[in-house]
């Protein structure tokens, strides 16, 4: 006897979950879980930069004068995230989101109090790293988890909510991290880090699963021990049947398979990589740029990030209040597709370029540091305008195995992160501030045409038998 919902009206279904649990403070259709996750987010997000304005207090102290270590230490954070989502999201897709995440969040604490207990270079290295490990995981099963809560039609206002997360993080860490250092020195930086953790890992403890074929392999097991009947089962598409072996093996290369098989998911992974590898030169850079050319403090430094920020916030108010429009519009009336999502991605790879353009030479040449602040200002709109079309295309195409898709994205995006802001500070000596964002920016502008193409043609190479990926 296959097991399922009682009927689409099925209360147990997480998409049929109460409105009252799917409120959010400011997201509408937030249910409190994705709330946690989002906080949780944040908090792990925030830990990826908050060190930066420490940075030198920290070389300093351990006797290091090299500029790549300097980056290193900030992007080593996010090294585990190249192979990291390639296991957890599998994990969570064998075994419930829940389990997944709480593990980490146990993890996180302990590696991120060890950080701030490191008494020497290599020390710190190790657990900076191995706090990112654990960190990737709500990044990872974030998309998978509105995949498990939303319909299509509500996923783009809840996708921007659960993106405040990654984005903000990043931006408020330096913010707070910075008068921190200049007060309290850096290691009070990861004791921020650890308590926030603390709090948000107990509140994790009291969400439910999320995930269906979890749910509904408990109710086969719950129907089981109630009757005495072994013949309820599960649908062979979730693997009832086949060893945890097997369907780990198979989990863990799907998200493999749809990077190498599919050149949509390749295409979009590296457009994303491009921009989320130029934030992170950012953000490394960022306390350095403005120290020698504008004279900024620890403190001041950290300001130097909100030009991110209030693009950011502007890009989630503009494509959380208009993704799940455009596309009911275009999908006028029948069924929504994921290239629906995609219209907003054209302006996001021509703003980057732009704000690149102008950050970089309005610091090259010294103009008020209210200049290139407002250039970053466009880099960050644009980077959101690249960040959530593709974010709910692969959520829209890929639903129950969005965890997996996310993580294809995550992996490349990460590889890009930690490589590329260790060439940051060697490329502005050499090129200077003008002409090394310049490069940049012409890079990230030969998106463009293959942008337009995925636009135009994205359903039928999408639905193309040559690149059909077979994920069961």
């Amino acid at each position: 006897m296959i097991v399922g919902w009682e009927g689409p009206d099925d209360p147990e279904n997480p998409m049929n979950w109460a409105s009252s649990r799917k409120t959010f403070t400011i997201q509408p259709y937030f249910q409190p879980l994705v709330h946690l996750v989002a906080n949780t987010k944040i908090n792990r997000s925030l830990a990826s930069t908050i060190f930066a304005p420490g940075v030198p207090k920290l070389m300093a102290e351990f006797g290091s004068t090299s500029s790549e270590l300097a980056s290193f230490v900030v992007s080593a954070y996010i090294v585990p995230f190249i192979l990291g989502p390639l296991v957890f999201a599998p994990l969570s897709e064998l075994y419930g989101r829940n389990v997944v995440m709480n593990s980490s969040n146990v993890a996180f604490l302990i590696f991120t109090v060890l950080c701030a207990v490191s008494q020497n270079m290599a020390m710190f290295v190790v657990f900076r790293v191995l706090q990112g490990l654990a960190g990737c995981v709500p990044l990872t099963l974030g998309g998978g988890t509105i995949a498990d809560l939303m319909p299509a039609e509500k996923r783009g206002r809840a996708l921007s909510g659960w993106q405040l997360g990654p984005l903000l993080g990043p931006v408020l860490g330096p913010v707070i991290g910075g008068y921190i250092a200049q007060e309290a020195g850096w290691r009070w930086m990861f004791w921020l880090v650890a308590i926030l953790s603390g709090i948000l890992a107990g509140g994790c403890l009291l969400v439910r699963e999320t995930y269906a074929p979890t749910l509904l392999a408990r109710k086969v097991a719950r129907l089981r021990k109630e009757t005495g009947n072994p013949n309820y089962t599960l649908p062979a598409t979730q693997g009832q049947g086949r060893s945890p072996g097997v369907l780990f093996r198979r989990a863990i290369f799907r998200p493999l398979k749809m990077l190498f098989r599919s050149p949509i998911v390749l295409f979009m992974a590296l457009e994303v990589s491009i921009v989320y590898a130029y934030l992170y030169l950012l953000f490394t850079t960022f306390t350095f740029v403005f120290r020698v050319q504008y004279g900024f403090g620890s403190g001041a430094a950290g300001l130097a990030y909100l030009g991110l920020g209030v693009g950011f916030l502007v890009g989630l108010f503009g494509t959380g209040s208009t993704s799940d429009y455009i596309a009911k519009k275009r999908a006028a009336g029948a069924a929504i597709k994921p290239e629906h999502r995609l219209p907003p991605l054209m302006f996001g790879v021509i703003l980057v370029p732009l704000g690149l353009f102008w950050y970089g030479w309005t610091a090259e040449y010294k103009v008020h540091w209210m200049a290139p602040i407002a250039g970053t200002s466009l880099i960050g709109l644009g980077v959101l305008f690249v960040f959530m079309p593709i974010q709910a295309y692969l959520i829209d195409a890929f639903t129950i195995y969005a965890a997996s898709a996310i993580a294809t994205n995550t992996v490349v995006r990460s590889l890009f992160g930690a490589v590329l802001p260790l060439a940051g500070q060697p490329m502005y000596a050499k090129l200077g501030l003008g002409w090394g964002n310049s490069l940049l920016a012409f890079i990230a502008l030969a998106t463009v045409p293959l942008t337009w193409v995925l636009m135009k043609n994205g359903e039928r190479i999408r639905s193309s038998p040559c690149f059909r990926v077979d994920l069961n």
